[in-house]
């Protein structure tokens, strides 16, 4: 068996050895299960909290540089040590725990399996991960540790991740990008036989390109990642294919999800795991399907056709792109220069067939190759990730069996979920321990008895924790607009504001995303002079958190992010708005615990799913959002409200005025009106209430424990 470099120094981090009482320190940093435990974050934070913020909650810097004196100091604290005796064993009983999930005899420790993706986001201190997509990702590795399900998850180490965001004065989105140093990582080297960094050879642009694998343990599952940049003999060109996550050209994108997907599997083949299914969460790896059917014809001298109805056996696709232009397309002659002839010579294709694979439309040469296509049609099945995009993505992709109708297409859904003990807040949690039991993240999986023990839980108690949540919040959005602000040498006037910005006490929605057209930023904006009345209203104070992120490329989406950056300086807006820069996890585990509302107006039916509101309703915050992806299931009028309706014009600009109207009615005429309501005791009875219900009917429904489990009977199954 392969081995990783930790296994030889356990104990040490960064050459330091921990004193013997806080050795279990090591063992827990150097894996993330520590960060979805109950006491994990705290125990590290005691240790150092300004060192702690510093390095954006990474525990191996944090123990590397630690000053002697407090290690000391916390191995002389009875209760410190205690603190991380129990959590030590708490973690060694987790994963030593050798049980596996019984529900699919066919996935077994011996036979896993492998889940591939271009980005996992399973913490903020390892950036590998833009968006809802590596969210959805790491969420989905947590909760096959939590549940015991079997499985190995594969993607790319990338040097300098995703883009960092600066704003300037006047709006305009700047990018920068830090370098992530494996060394400062809780990553592992993967070790050969021989003892020597593991290696793996990929032939791209004509060119051999070798990559180092590392390792990352996420609870009981591992994660590996491929990188060439830290293999100095390669090509300074091929360095950079792990350089940057969605960065470079059209041409690095391609040899990126060449690495994934052929790497990928010539990983698996290293590390001597034979998985019971591949799957392709998005269409990035969509060339492991390849580098599978050559692997078949090298070995048993079949045809391509052969080959290919063997692999589809192997592989499962879900797809979270609702439209044709969201989907990986490249030229035809750039993936030839990519692969090279002799790829498609160890396939037994022509240079027409091999492109037909990724085409929608075989013979018509001008058509551009697609992920998605490929994937589709070299795979057994394919999913959607709500009800919804099940129903769009049949749609979509109908033309790929013109002799089926519409209804018979063969692509399903399992509607996304998020990891309930990740994104639920340490007071929600303590609440949920309380009256619905320790193993409330086991509980509330049934459906009935949660939302049962939930009603349980004294009005009284929920809003005191969502209003000490929702005032730690207000302090971080101070904190973090006055940074800003200062750093901008923006006026004194302006700087002052920004300390004293928000009220605790007032009506806080927040907004969050990717900053995309569809996603509808200006929806907010359409009426000017209505916005101005209900921000104006001094008796019932409204406040909106705005924090997204525009590719670097779409100059359209970093203009609707500077009209939303200029508009703040109106003198009313500067009093009740606020854009966080740079969204990141831990600005979004902000949010969610401690805004009352939270807003989602995207175009539909273009999302596909969506999962950030699944993550307030966990924590008792109220969705008003677009009736599209998830909150078509979700939404039941007593947890939430709905903008709109379910129809959808071609005219998009008749439809933006429609929603428009919309959101502004069921601001003023039932969020507000709700929200300041109380009863004869000042308390505000009907929104806590409908906090409870968001809590007991949201989280079940929508938790990555149900999803995997979705995923483990329903498609991971021939």
């Amino acid at each position: 068996m392969l081995k990783t470099s930790f296994e030889s120094a356990a104990q040490a981090v960064g050459g330091r050895v921990l004193p013997e009482p806080l050795q279990g320190l090591a063992t827990l940093s150097g894996n993330y299960w520590w960060s979805w435990s109950a006491e994990g974050p705290a125990l590290f934070r005691d240790l150092d909290a300004d060192l702690w913020d510093k390095h954006e909650h990474n525990p191996r810097r944090l123990l590397a540089e630690v000053s002697e004196f407090r290690l000391s100091r916390m191995a002389t604290d009875p209760n410190y040590i205690a603190r991380v005796q129990e959590l030590t064993a708490q973690f060694e009983s987790y994963v030593n725990d050798v049980r596996h999930w019984q529900n699919n005899p066919q996935i077994t420790h011996e036979r896993p399996v492998a889940y591939f993706c271009a980005e996992f986001g399973i913490h903020h201190s390892l950036p590998l991960y833009s968006g809802g997509l590596g969210i959805l990702a790491g969420d989905h590795l947590k909760s096959a540790s939590d549940l015991r399900l079997p499985l190995v998850a594969i993607g790319l180490m990338y040097r300098y991740g995703y883009f960092r965001q600066r704003l300037t004065r006047d709006g305009w989105q700047e990018e920068h990008y830090g370098e992530s140093d494996p060394a400062h990582l809780p990553v592992q080297t993967v070790l050969d036989e021989s003892g020597e960094p593991l290696t793996i050879s990929v032939e791209m642009r004509g060119r051999n390109v070798q990559a180092r694998v590392w390792r990352v343990d996420v609870g009981r599952v591992p994660l590996y990642l491929l990188d060439t940049y830290m293999f100095q003999d390669n090509d300074e060109t091929d360095r950079w294919v792990t350089g940057h996550l969605y960065g470079g050209d059209r041409e690095t994108r391609v040899v990126q999800e060449m690495l994934l997907g052929i790497g990928g599997v010539r990983l698996l083949r290293a590390l001597g795991i034979e998985p019971c299914v591949y799957h392709l969460n998005e269409g990035h790896s969509a060339f492991l399907t390849l580098e599978l059917a050559r692997e078949i014809i090298a070995e048993e001298g079949v045809t391509f056709v052969e080959a290919a109805a063997r692999v589809r056996e192997q592989c499962a696709f879900t797809t979270h792109t609702p439209v044709a232009a969201g989907n990986d397309e490249f030229a035809p002659a750039l993936i030839e220069k990519c692969f090279g002839e002799s790829y498609e010579r160890a396939l037994g294709l022509s240079s027409h067939d091999f492109l037909a694979l990724g085409r929608t439309e075989p013979e018509n040469p001008e058509q551009w190759y697609g992920l998605s296509p490929l994937a589709i049609q070299m795979c057994r099945s394919t999913n959607g990730v709500s009800a919804k995009h099940g129903e769009v993505s049949r749609e979509l992709w109908h033309k790929l069996w013109p002799d089926k109708p519409l209804s018979e297409t063969p692509i399903t859904s399992v509607t996304n979920g998020v990891h309930a003990p990740t994104w639920i807040s340490p007071l929600l949690r303590a609440l949920l321990e309380k009256h619905v039991g320790a193993d409330w993240n086991v509980q509330i999986l049934d459906q009935a008895k949660f939302a049962a023990r939930v009603e349980l839980i004294p009005d009284e108690d929920l809003w005191d924790a969502h209003c000490l949540l929702k005032k730690r919040l207000v302090s971080y959005i101070r904190e973090r607009a006055a940074y800003n602000r200062a750093l901008r040498n923006e006026a004194a006037d302006y700087i002052e504001a920004g300390r004293n910005l928000f009220n605790p006490d007032a009506l806080t929605i927040g907004f969050a995303r990717r900053v995309a057209a569809y996603k509808r930023w200006g929806l907010i904006l359409s009426d000017p002079e209505r916005l101005r009345r209900i921000l104006g209203d001094e008796n019932r104070p409204i406040q909106f958190v705005f924090a997204g992120k525009a590719h670097p490329q779409d100059l359209g989406a970093k203009a609707i992010l500077q009209q939303l950056a200029r508009w703040k300086y109106d003198p009313l807006a500067l009093k009740h708005t606020v854009f966080l820069q740079d969204y990141d996890q831990e600005i979004a585990r902000h949010l969610v615990h401690g805004v009352d509302v939270w807003l989602n107006v995207p175009r539909r039916p273009l999302e596909a799913s969506g999962t950030s509101g699944q993550k307030v309703g966990m924590n008792g915050g109220l969705n008003l959002s677009i009736l599209d992806g998830w909150w078509i299931e979700g939404y039941d009028g007593s947890n939430g409200w709905a903008v709109g309706d379910l129809s959808v014009d071609e005219d998009t600009a008749k439809m933006d005025i429609e929603d428009a109207a919309s959101l502004y009615q069921v601001l003023e005429e039932e969020v507000i009106p709700t929200y300041y309501e109380r009863d004869a005791t000042g308390f505000p009875r009907r929104w806590t209430q409908m906090m409870k219900r968001a809590i007991a009917t949201l989280g079940p429904a929508f938790n990555s424990d149900r999803m995997v489990e979705d995923y483990a009977r329903q498609i991971y199954t021939k």
